[in-house]
């Protein structure tokens, strides 16, 4: 008889939602996630790790969840869930360094039934996407020692 181990199935699970067999890929240029969370219409989650929030400071209005959670995707989730207060549907945009960290996030939270999450590609600084929240010139804020 085969048993499974439920931390084998959670990443199973984890894998399998960022094989690329996951739902479409909405994504958000930095501009427009900048002018959106302003106006209180989108919640912005920086994914970076702490050193990287400090090196650059972080885009005004983000919010901040290490994507590296020490209880691995589910804490993430959980996390993410505090900051919309259990709202799956809440619109909700990523944003890491060059927008591959946060692609692979998006695909996951779209796994765990999150339905509006868009990937700012193009990241802080900069990707194919775009030049980035930073080379754009768009308004941060300084992380000191909260992060």
């Amino acid at each position: 008889m085969l048993t499974l181990n439920p931390r084998h199935c959670a990443l199973a699970l984890v894998l399998l939602a960022m094989s690329g067999l996951s739902r479409a890929v909405p994504a958000m240029e930095a501009p427009e996630a900048a002018v959106a969370v302003a106006a209180g219409k989108i919640t912005l989650i920086d994914i970076r790790t702490p050193p990287e929030w400090k090196e650059t400071g972080v885009a005004r209005g983000a919010m901040l969840i290490n994507m590296l959670h020490p209880q691995g995707a589910p804490g993430f989730a959980g996390a993410l869930l505090e900051k919309v207060k259990g709202d799956r549907n809440a619109p909700i945009a990523l944003i890491c360094r060059t927008g591959n960290r946060t692609t692979q996030v998006q695909r996951y939270l779209q796994s765990v039934g999150f339905t509006q999450v868009y990937n700012v590609k193009e990241g802080m600084a900069g990707s194919s996407a775009g030049p980035g929240w930073l080379k754009r010139r768009l308004p941060l804020d300084t992380c000191t020692t909260q992060c």
